[in-house]
C-alpha cells in the first residue's frame, strides 16, 4: 500500500468521531474504508488513492470513557482542492462502526501550504534580525564610528586646571568657550578645534587667563543654565563676542546648520551686557514652561519707608528690653482681606496638578509662573519686589524661612509643615484660605 508523507501533502482532513460503544482503532479505519466504498467511484476510491500514494495514511486517535468512544482522525491528501473537500464530505456518511451508532464531523481542511507559508516568513524575520544584529554594519556606521574614535582621541587637557579642549586650543588666535566636555565633543564633530570647556559654572582661573590672550567667544546653552554660565563668564574673564544655542536647547546636541547660524550672530560684549540686564529670572529659560513676567522685577522698588536709625547706649540696652512687647511670633502677622483670600483660592484652584507657582507684587499682579523645584532658587535670585507666592506644593519651613528673607509677607501652598510661630510670614493653606472667604 502506497503512503503519503505529511510532508508532500497539500491538505489535511482533520475531522472528529463520537461512538456510541466501545471500538478499536481498526475498526474505524475499516468502516472508512467499507462505508465509502463505491460511493464517489473509481477515480475517488480511497483504497485506490492511497495505493497510488495521493491519500496518505489515515491516523486514528480514540479515547472510551463511560462506555463512549471519542476521537479525531486525521488524513493527509495530494489531490486538488474539490476532490479533497468531496472526499472529507464522504465520511461524514459514516453512521455506525461494527456494532455501534457513529457520528463522523469534519471539522476543516488545512492547507499544509499556508503553515508553510507562515513558518517560511517568521524564519525569515528571525534570520533578518540575526543578520542585522551580528553582521558588520555598513559603511556610514563605520565612518561614524571612527570619527567618534577620532574626536574623542583628539579632546586635550589645556592648562592647570585641565579643562577639555580641542587640539587646535593653544595655536588658535580665536577660542570657543563651551559648558562642558559633550559640547567640545559636537564641536569637534563639525570641524570646531578651537574649544575649551569650563566644566561648571565655577569659571576656573586658566580661562581667565586665556581670555587675556586670545579672542574668546562665550557660546553657551540656550537656556536659564546658560544664562548663569555667561554671567559668571562676564563677570571673571574678558570675553569678547557672546552667542548662544537656539532656545531650549543645549551645545551638544545641536546640528552643524544651528552652530554656524548661532556663531554669525554672535554679539559683542556691550550687547550681551545690555540682554542680561534686561533680562529677570524668570526669562532666564523656557525650558522648563517658565512665563514671562508682566513687568521686571528688577526695576520693583520696596515698598517699605526706611525709618531712621536710633543710637542706643550701651547701658540703655537692658530698659529697652524690658521696655519690648513680649508678643510671640505667629504666623497669621500679615492677615488677609477677603479680596486678597479670593483672589489666592482662584489662582490656587488655576495651580492644582501643574506643580507650578505664581509670584505676586503688591498689587496682585502675577510677575511669573516658576516650577515648584524653581522657587526657592528665583525667590533667592530676586531677594526684593515680592509681595506673595501661591504654588501647588508643601509649604516647609526651608521655603518659609527663604520667604522670611525676601520680606514676602504670604505663602500659600496646598498644604503646610510649618507650625505657627516658626516664621514671620502668613502660610496659609487652601483650607485656611477658603475659611478666610466664608467669613
Amino acid at each position: 500500500m502506497g503512503k503519503i508523507s505529511p510532508v508532500s501533502a497539500k491538505y489535511i482532513i482533520n475531522s472528529q468521531i463520537t461512538i456510541e460503544g466501545t471500538v478499536d482503532r481498526p475498526d474505524v479505519i475499516g468502516a472508512i474504508f467499507g462505508q465509502t466504498e463505491g460511493l464517489l467511484g473509481a477515480d475517488l476510491e480511497l483504497r485506490e488513492l492511497q495505493k497510488s500514494g495521493r491519500i496518505g495514511r489515515i491516523e486514528v486517535n480514540t479515547e472510551t470513557k463511560m462506555g463512549k468512544t471519542n476521537g479525531s482522525i486525521i488524513i493527509p491528501s495530494s489531490l486538488d482542492k474539490a476532490e479533497t473537500a468531496i472526499v472529507a464530505a464522504a465520511l461524514e456518511v459514516i453512521q455506525r462502526i461494527g456494532p455501534c451508532n457513529a457520528k463522523l464531523h469534519v471539522e476543516n481542511i488545512e492547507d499544509v501550504r499556508i503553515s508553510k507559508r507562515t513558518f517560511v516568513v517568521e524564519r525569515a524575520k528571525e534570520l533578518l534580525r540575526g543578520l542585522m544584529e551580528n553582521v558588520l554594519p555598513d559603511s556610514r556606521e563605520l565612518a561614524d564610528e571612527v570619527a567618534q574614535s577620532v574626536r574623542v582621541m583628539e579632546i586635550v587637557e589645556f592648562g592647570p586646571d585641565k579643562l577639555p579642549a580641542g587640539p587646535a586650543i593653544g595655536e588658535s588666535d580665536e577660542v570657543i568657550i563651551v559648558e562642558g566636555r559633550a559640547d567640545v565633543l559636537n564641536l569637534l564633530k563639525y570641524g570646531f578645534k578651537n574649544v575649551v570647556a569650563v566644566n561648571g559654572t565655577s569659571i576656573p582661573p586658566t580661562i581667565a587667563e586665556l581670555a587675556k590672550e586670545k579672542v574668546c567667544t562665550a557660546f553657551v546653552d540656550g537656556d536659564r543654565g546658560g544664562n548663569l554660565i555667561l554671567k559668571e563668564l562676564l563677570a571673571v574673564a574678558d570675553i569678547d563676542f557672546v552667542t548662544r544655542a537656539p532656545d531650549g536647547k543645549e551645545v551638544e546636541e545641536i546640528t552643524s546648520k544651528e552652530i554656524h547660524k548661532a556663531l554669525r550672530s554672535r554679539i559683542t560684549l556691550e550687547q550681551a551686557r545690555a540682554e542680561l540686564e534686561r533680562m529677570n529670572p524668570y526669562e532666564l529659560s523656557n525650558r522648563h514652561h517658565i512665563m514671562r513676567p508682566l513687568q521686571q522685577l528688577q526695576n520693583a522698588q520696596q515698598s517699605v519707608q526706611q525709618k531712621p536709625q536710633m543710637i542706643v547706649k550701651p547701658q540703655q540696652v537692658p530698659a529697652l528690653v524690658k521696655s519690648l512687647p513680649l508678643k510671640p511670633l505667629t504666623a497669621k502677622k500679615f492677615p488677609l482681606s477677603t479680596e486678597e483670600a479670593g483672589k489666592f483660592k482662584a489662582m490656587l484652584d488655576d495651580l492644582v496638578g501643574t506643580r507650578g507657582g505664581y509670584i505676586l507684587d503688591n498689587s496682585l499682579n502675577i510677575l511669573g509662573k516658576v516650577p515648584t523645584s524653581e522657587l526657592l532658587s528665583t525667590i533667592k535670585s530676586l531677594n526684593t519686589g515680592m509681595y506673595a507666592v501661591v504654588f501647588d506644593g508643601m509649604i516647609d519651613k526651608m521655603f518659609a524661612k527663604t520667604a522670611e528673607r525676601a520680606n514676602i509677607l504670604h505663602i500659600v501652598g496646598m498644604s503646610s509643615q510649618v507650625r505657627p510661630g516658626e516664621t514671620t510670614v502668613n502660610v496659609m493653606t487652601s483650607t485656611e484660605v477658603q475659611e478666610v472667604i466664608n467669613g
